[in-house]
């Protein structure tokens, strides 16, 4: 998984920078997006066995047999990564449309 991180496993890195088990992912995540994104438990589960097969976090299970899932270092790295490429294209799109409406001044 060297790609650039799509918007959901994005969103599910940032809500494990503290340990989490699915639901608590889920309700961060709309928390974070003020409510604007919800992934739902299916896409979810699937993403999750993504970055786990990639090693950006790892699986452990407490003692309600809860699955909880947790960042690793690389899967901070790789948020990192992705927040400098994510604020370069923002960057950008501000930019030009700042150009495009002095152009129609």
């Amino acid at each position: 998984m060297d790609e650039p991180l799509t918007d959901s496993n994005y969103l599910i890195l940032l809500a494990l920078l503290e340990p989490k088990h699915g639901y608590a992912i889920m309700k961060e995540i709309s928390e974070i997006t003020e409510e604007r994104v919800s992934i739902g438990p299916a896409s979810m589960y699937t993403i999750l066995k993504k970055l786990v097969k990639s090693e950006y976090i790892t699986l452990e299970q407490d003692d309600d047999r809860k699955k909880i899932y947790l960042i690793t270092e690389l899967g901070i790295k790789k948020l990192e990564e992705e927040v400098e490429r994510r604020k370069l294209f923002y960057q950008a799109g501000e930019r030009l449309l700042l150009e495009k409406a002095r152009e129609e001044l």
